[in-house]
């Protein structure tokens, strides 16, 4: 991932109804949810939640599709392992770490190798 495009992603999930709505979407799955529910569910107007999404759409970190009349929103799932992956990518300096989690450099011993922390891919 390029540093333009994870910084476009950062900013689109910096705000309280984006970050509310990603969420959302990454829990109803591949499937996504119509517009109208995830207004339903998140308690925003219409125009509100128009105005988010399309912010979210553009930061490539969900899809659309039309179903009949309805818009169905989905996570776009690669964009969001991309971001994951590049933010931990340093982690540890670079070393597979022995954690679950990434930890500070000050952890991690020089010259061990450690095995990487198990994170599961959503696809």
């Amino acid at each position: 991932m390029e540093k333009t495009t994870a910084i476009a992603a950062l900013a689109a999930l910096a705000q309280e109804s984006r970050l509310d709505i990603f969420r959302l979407l990454v829990q109803a799955g591949p499937d996504g949810l119509p517009a109208g529910r995830i207004a339903e569910r998140l308690e925003l107007p219409a125009a509100t939640l128009s105005f988010h999404l399309n912010q979210l759409r553009h930061a490539g970190l969900v899809t659309f599709r039309r179903e009949s009349r309805s818009l169905i929103y989905a996570a776009e799932y690669s964009t969001m392992n991309d971001l994951l992956d590049y933010l931990t990518e340093n982690c540890c300096q670079g070393a597979p770490c022995e954690l679950g989690t990434c930890a500070p450099p000050a952890t991690v011993k020089k010259g061990t190798r450690h095995e990487a922390p198990a994170r599961a891919r959503v696809r």
